[in-house]
């Protein structure tokens, strides 16, 4: 049956979706052409092309001076304009996704001494201005530009540039939460589980940009509340029959090596990449030493895009990646903070027999989607858009490994659809859409008991299947130029072998425009509903984890169900002369969200931590906090600096609701294991003479919560356990130069000062994890054409 509702997806999109515009991917260009007497110019020649690429558009103003461009791709673009007798008009303007920006271009008569009139306000004010979500667009300029964050498996391009966002135990975090969604050209990857990969979804290599989403969406997105991460890949338009080979080495032997083509013609274009990375730093480490860490992986990634003609496109994307991971272990040593203090850590040895580690992860990764893009006016598009998506994390253990072997595999496959449909009539832009997916799991869990009780070896296996279906409907209501109100409701349907749930979503924002001055005030209510994974573990499992003779208290397997926020969200933008200030405060109220508990495995009667975790939920969780942005213009012409900031509290209470509950009832409110109050980071980038530039940035993290200082068996230590960690405060460095157009080389240290402490003490993938240690590389980059 849940096949069928597979198939039943993709044909509604291929056959039943109305004329309308794709929001997910494009925004639309609007403008006015004026003389400095404000009437309209008729017949002028109207040209969008992007600053990156030779992507381009050109048509003429209407009679009232009007122009529209649909279906422009997310990026920055210049807008020129051209007639006889006047001087030609130049303006910039950023478009993200779902946006509408309105430009004002004014023409002056031509005179004796021709020059270009540039009537813009700052690029992104002009895309923000009629929308209330909280949005940072990054390119691949500032992915060349940001120290590490070109390497295969970083994500330093995010928490370099975006406010709390950072990485713990080795997993992306945002906003409080791992929960988020990644969307390629706007068509989202599906995957219901969370935090079971921390593979790279894109190789940041591939990227042209990167649009990061942080709440306020409207109906439109799905329902990942913590962060929307839509990757623009490149597409070939920035080509011209050319190729590039990057290759690396560097401390820890490691390698970030890719070889990419592109090109183009005014109706096709293409781009592919190969790539392949290994190092002997991988994961963050229980101690201080680095012992079996290594990680490599390889992968692809393709872009296939025909203009059939002026009306309809077509677009192919797909990606397949391969990645390979040693848990790092404490070589025959435990280790502690003591007590509970990240300034002191206690290293104990133990028997070997007793301990031994040599486990691993590999995970694939495979997506492919397809995309029609069909123009019916000025203010109509058709989009359809198939999927298919397949995630595997496979953790194994030596079959000897000691006191028992633990192996966790599974397999999810997705396949679905979207398409979504806009108009704009008068001040409104209404949207409805259908997104949905079929998805069918295959998942091992087995445990080898190596200890010397002569317990049997439990296994598990588990093949469910599993759907979601959403439609939405919106609209975006442009009362007067400096007014503009959003709402709309989003209908999810998911279904698992075991339950039902039919959650409605209700979105409402407005965004203000001040006069004048151009401040944009935001501000947002919205419901979000988040699908859990299909099933989580039961069954012979639970003689793992209950201690024999103790019956009276056994530990269960709740069914999982999905977590459900709300979210209150202000905002304002403030420009001055090219610098972009921004500012958000938001609160989420979160039911049964979703996060991660290890296992504790019985071992005579005492209750020992693993380094496996399953899917759980608790009770209740609120997550707000405080954002800043701030990004300058050119100083100089050589110099241009941002920042990000986040004051942040990341709180839960209640019982388990979902999933394993070896967890007692937390009274109170108390810090999820990665919440950090303060996150800073401080970056520059400045072009030197001789074709040389220098990068830099700054982070500091005031330090995650300390799991220890909840723990019954150190309340009564004088003094108390502190409640967070340490703060650390790492510097990023590159310095690049280019050798004529064909050859640039650059060196990248990460973490110049070497601060290597302790920064988490919670039990997953390796039990405590270090900061990753200084790493310095070189880099090499060679174009050539074909």
């Amino acid at each position: 049956m849940k096949r069928l509702t597979g198939l039943l997806i993709l044909l509604f999109c291929l056959v039943f979706t109305s004329p309308a515009a794709w929001a997910t991917i494009f925004g639309n260009v609007r403008g006015v052409v004026h003389d400095a007497q404000h009437l309209p110019i008729g017949g002028a020649s109207v040209t969008l092309k992007a600053q990156d690429s030779d992507w381009m558009q050109t048509q003429e103003s209407g009679n009232d001076g009007a122009f529209e461009f649909t279906a422009v791709p997310v990026g920055n673009y210049v807008v020129t304009v051209t007639l006889t007798g006047f001087q030609p008009s130049r303006q910039p303007v950023e478009v993200r996704s779902d946006s509408s920006p309105m430009l004002h271009i004014e023409m002056a008569l031509a005179g004796l001494n021709q020059s270009t009139v540039v009537s813009a306000e700052p690029a992104p004010v002009a895309a923000a201005a009629d929308s209330a979500t909280t949005t940072s667009l990054l390119s691949r300029e500032d992915v060349q530009n940001t120290p590490g964050a070109d390497r295969t498996d970083s994500m330093a391009i995010i928490t370099d540039n975006v406010p709390g966002a950072y990485m713990v135990h080795d997993m992306l975090h945002i906003r409080g939460g791992h929960q988020f969604s990644w969307l390629i050209d706007g068509v989202p990857v599906p995957n219901t589980n969370i935090a079971s990969n921390v593979g790279p979804e894109v190789d940041p290599k591939d990227l042209d940009y990167v649009e990061v989403q942080r709440g306020s969406y409207d109906a439109a997105y799905g329902d990942r509340t913590f962060g929307v991460f839509n990757a623009v890949p490149r597409t070939g338009f920035e080509r011209q029959e050319e190729c590039e080979a990057v290759v690396s080495f560097g401390s820890y032997d490691q390698t970030n090596d890719q070889l990419n083509c592109g090109g183009h013609t005014q109706k096709f274009a293409y781009y592919g990449s190969v790539n392949g990375n290994r190092s002997n730093l991988g994961l963050e480490t229980p101690v201080a030493q680095v012992m079996h860490d290594a990680a490599n992986g390889y992968g692809g990634f393709g872009s296939l895009i025909y203009n059939v003609d002026a009306k309809d496109q077509l677009r192919l994307v797909f990606s397949a990646r391969q990645d390979y991971f040693q848990i790092p272990n404490a070589g025959g040593i435990e280790s502690q903070p003591f007590p509970y203090s990240p300034e002191t850590v206690v290293v104990t040895p133990v028997d070997p027999s007793l301990f031994i580690q040599q486990d691993s992860q590999r995970e694939s990764d495979a997506f492919i989607n397809f995309s029609w893009v069909h123009t019916f006016s000025h203010s109509g598009l058709l989009t359809v858009s198939p999927f298919y998506h397949f995630n595997s994390s496979n953790y194994d253990s030596n079959p000897l490994d000691a006191p028992n072997a633990v192996t966790d595999r599974r397999g999810s496959t997705y396949a679905g659809g979207q398409s979504t449909v806009s108009a704009t009539m008068g001040k409104n832009t209404l949207e409805g859409g259908f997104y949905g997916f079929w998805q069918h799991d295959n998942q091992v869990f087995d445990v080898i008991f190596n200890d010397g009780s002569g317990r049997t070896p439990l296994a598990d296996l588990v093949t469910p299947d599993g759907g979601l279906e959403a439609v939405w409907v919106g609209d975006k209501f442009q009362l007067t130029s400096w007014l503009t109100l959003n709402g709309g409701v989003r209908q999810t349907h998911f279904s698992t072998p075991t339950f039902v749930e039919n959650p409605t979503s209700p979105r409402a924002g407005v965004a203000i425009r001040v006069p004048k001055v151009n401040w944009v005030l935001r501000g947002f209510y919205g419901q979000f509903y988040q699908a859990p994974p299909l099933v989580t573990l039961s069954g012979p499992l639970l003689g793992l984890v209950n201690t024999p003779g103790d019956e009276a208290n056994p530990q269960q397997f709740i069914p999982l169900h999905g977590e459900r926020d709300t979210e209150l969200q202000v905002g304002l933008t403030v420009p001055y002369k090219g610098w972009v200030l921004d500012m958000d405060w938001f609160h989420t109220l979160s039911h049964n969200f979703l996060d991660h508990g290890n296992i504790n495995y019985d071992l005579g009667g005492m209750q020992v931590p693993t380094n496996i975790y399953l899917p759980l939920t608790t009770q209740e969780a609120v997550i707000r906090g405080f954002e800043v942005t701030l990004k300058s213009p050119q100083l100089l012409r050589r110099i241009q600096i941002h920042s990000a900031y986040s004051n942040q509290s990341a709180l839960f209470t209640g019982a388990i609701t979902g999933g394993l509950n070896n967890f007692d009832v937390q009274e109170g409110w108390a810090p999820l294991d990665h919440d950090q109050k303060d996150t800073l980071n401080v970056g520059f980038d400045v072009r030197l003479p001789w074709q040389s530039s220098v990068a830099g940035n700054v982070y500091y993290g005031s330090g995650f919560a300390n799991g220890a200082s909840g723990d019954p068996d150190f309340a009564t230590l004088v003094p108390a356990p502190p409640q967070y960690l340490a703060g650390h405060t790492t510097v990023d460095l590159s310095v690049s130069k280019s050798f004529g157009e064909r050859f640039s080389a650059a060196v990248h240290s990460v973490n110049v000062g070497n601060s290597h402490l302790l920064i988490d003490d919670s039990l997953t993938f390796g039990g405590f994890h270090f900061s990753d240690p200084r790493e310095v590389y070189g880099e090499f980059r060679y174009h050539f054409h074909y």
